[in-house]
């Protein structure tokens, strides 16, 4: 994608610095088929509450690995998966994210709850905001780095993906594991049919959420962005703005 057609998803405010997306550069042959919408989701405990944080933000065995118990009691309870009024003013099934109070919203049916999530956004230079939907989806996805980000870190040569025959079908990258920085699960970003570069992720880094230091996508814990991807299926409308009632297009 071009810097151009980048600016157009983005949407970004005149004078605010645009900088290449540091996720991924493309979905492999381990991307989930059309019409798949995943495992269930966790289920609502009684009176439509989630368990206790203790069972949501457990060790799971996913996949064939093991991902960590996240130390909850050390996270702003704001940031912690609970349901909430529907605030976005968004119709049922729509991904919103409010970038100014770091939280992701996923609407319920109905309309009138949603399921609210705590994210971490990118730093300064890295912002973005603009509408798209969920074009692809996918569980424990390999990393590929940009070309731009391993000029930045050239550490990361060792993970730069290689399209041999030109069909983008990747070879090389990161193999997906508990450390990979797109975590268990991915939701990629696409606006008419065209992937952005950006996703919702998990991370292993439960500390960056609430916080501004990724490469411009927008991270979620473990736990909670394998949640959100049983809910949101293909073609899942995805809405990032600043504030509520604030929308860049």
């Amino acid at each position: 994608m071009n810097r151009s057609t980048r600016r157009n998803f983005l949407g970004i405010a005149a004078g605010l610095p645009l900088a290449v997306a540091g996720c991924t550069t493309t979905v492999d042959e381990t991307t989930d088929p059309p019409g798949s919408v995943g495992a269930e989701p966790l289920p609502f405990g009684p009176g439509g509450s989630f368990p206790p944080y203790e069972r949501m933000y457990a060790s799971v065995t996913d996949g064939g690995f093991t991902i960590p118990a996240v130390p909850y009691q050390n996270i702003d309870p704001r940031f912690l998966r609970q349901e909430v009024r529907n605030t976005t003013g968004e119709p049922e099934g729509t991904i919103v994210v409010e970038t100014g109070n770091h939280f992701l919203y996923y609407v319920l049916p109905g309309g009138r709850r949603a399921v609210r999530y705590g994210v971490g956004l990118g730093r300064a230079g890295f912002e973005w905001s603009g509408s798209a939907v969920v074009g692809a989806r996918q569980r424990w996805p390999k990393w590929f780095p940009p070309a731009e980000m391993i000029e930045r870190e050239p550490e990361l040569e060792k993970y730069r993906g290689t399209d041999l025959d030109g069909d983008n079908v990747w070879e090389g990258g990161m193999p997906p594991g508990v450390m990979n920085p797109l975590g268990a699960r991915a939701l990629y970003v696409y606006q008419d049919g065209k992937d952005t570069l950006y996703r919702l992720h998990g991370s292993p880094e439960w500390n960056s959420i609430g916080k501004s230091v990724s490469s411009g996508c927008v991270r979620l814990m473990n736990q909670d962005i394998i949640d959100l991807y049983a809910r949101a299926p293909l073609d899942t409308p995805i809405i990032v703005r600043s504030a509520p009632g604030f929308r860049l297009i």
